[in-house]
């Protein structure tokens, strides 16, 4: 069967590497995957199970279900974000195929896209896959892995098309003010460059509110908000997400989701709607214990003498392992049994770094943090 050359040419996941060297052994702790050691909140499922046994099995609105645009509509509000549910909303399968759709909807053959590195893998293949060429603006430990406006002009980015965001950040677990982000909305602005935003991560923060770039002067109206269901309300299994964005891009994104995904699922419909209707007070649990968690790894590794910085949001630590990461984590699974990923996957700016994620038992945490512990010690 001949390949396309893209299909050729596309790398393999590298966070997915890691994967399958874990699963070959029995006594792994595996801190690599990005997703909630929670179960959907309860309210979620029942209403989900409900809309079986009704038997709501049928299509929706390729849009999304009417009651759910309005509630993701109003949902936002608490992030200072106003979109009118009917045009400007579009409910996907997963934050990914939101991504997706909004590099098929936005990126020309041979556009240039912007994207900060260390961060998410799946933009660089997204981007190729539209046709666009990738440009890479580094962040910097120094900076908390911050885009800032001058990292945007050194790399080049006032030649780009469309600026891909990614904070909260995986894999840095890094935030952003809404004074550094003033600055990038200005350079946006003078470089007339559009904005993919995936704030999946903007109920998982630290002490502080979510802060996004479409609050920025003259930036709503460039900027495509991608989030979902998967991190805040642990529903990875059931695919659903959204974006958010100007009714002509909105438009675009969904007459490609029409022939492609058609609706997203509509049983998770149901469960989102009872998630934003009633489900708050879990979220907020959640994130009390990845707090919780986060403290723990983030001072057990600067005990051990991996520096880590104090991420602000996500549920990621992204701790400096002196050295070649893949070496690093590759050793530390074979002798001590704990997977991590090596920072390097997530672009050059990762390298000499391992993203360690705490969606995790404390259990499991202060066993594999000891068991790190014993592996520095002994290196």
């Amino acid at each position: 069967m001949r390949l396309s050359n893209r299909a050729r040419t596309l790398p393999e996941s590298g966070i997915r590497k890691f994967f399958e060297l874990a699963e070959a052994r029995d006594d792994v702790i595996s801190l690599g995957v990005g997703e909630p050691d929670f179960s959907a909140p309860w309210a979620a499922r029942t209403a989900a199970i409900d809309s079986l046994e009704r038997g709501k099995t049928s299509y929706t609105a390729n849009r999304g279900m009417a009651a759910l645009r309005e509630r993701i509509a109003a949902h936002h509000e608490r992030y200072d974000q106003s979109y009118q549910p009917e045009s400007e909303v579009l409910v996907t399968t997963g934050a990914s195929e939101a991504v997706d759709l909004a590099f098929r909807a936005l990126v020309d053959p041979g556009d240039t896209v912007a994207v900060h590195e260390p961060t998410y893998i799946s933009y660089g293949p997204g981007i190729e896959l539209a046709g666009g060429e990738r440009l890479t603006v580094p962040t910097r430990a120094a900076d908390d892995f911050a885009l800032t406006r001058e990292s945007l002009a050194a790399a080049g980015a006032a030649e780009a098309d469309l600026l891909v965001l990614c904070y909260p950040n995986n894999p840095t677990g890094a935030t952003m003010t809404d004074e550094q982000l003033a600055e990038v909305a200005a350079f946006c602005r003078d470089e007339d460059l559009r904005v993919v935003a995936d704030e999946i991560y903007a109920a998982l923060t630290y002490g502080t509110d979510h802060a996004s770039i479409v609050t920025q002067p003259g930036m709503r109206e460039r900027t495509v908000v991608v989030n979902g269901f998967s991190k805040a309300y642990a529903m990875t299994g059931l695919r659903l997400g959204y974006a958010l964005g100007p009714t002509d891009a909105i438009d675009a994104m969904n007459r490609i989701h029409q022939y492609t995904m058609l609706s997203a699922p509509t049983t998770p419909q149901y469960a989102a709607v009872e998630a934003l209707d009633r489900c708050d007070d879990e979220v907020a649990e959640m994130v009390e214990e990845y707090n919780r968690r986060r403290r723990l790894v983030v001072s057990r590794f600067n005990e051990m003498g991996l520096d880590t910085f104090e991420p602000g949001g996500a549920f990621y630590a992204f701790p400096e392992c002196g050295g070649d990461d893949e070496a690093f984590a590759e050793a530390l699974l074979e002798a001590e049994g704990v997977a991590v990923v090596p920072g390097s996957v997530f672009g050059a700016g990762g390298e000499g770094h391992l993203r360690v994620s705490y969606a995790t038992s404390m259990r499991e945490l202060k066993e594999a943090t000891d068991r790190i512990a014993a592996f520095v010690e002994g290196r």
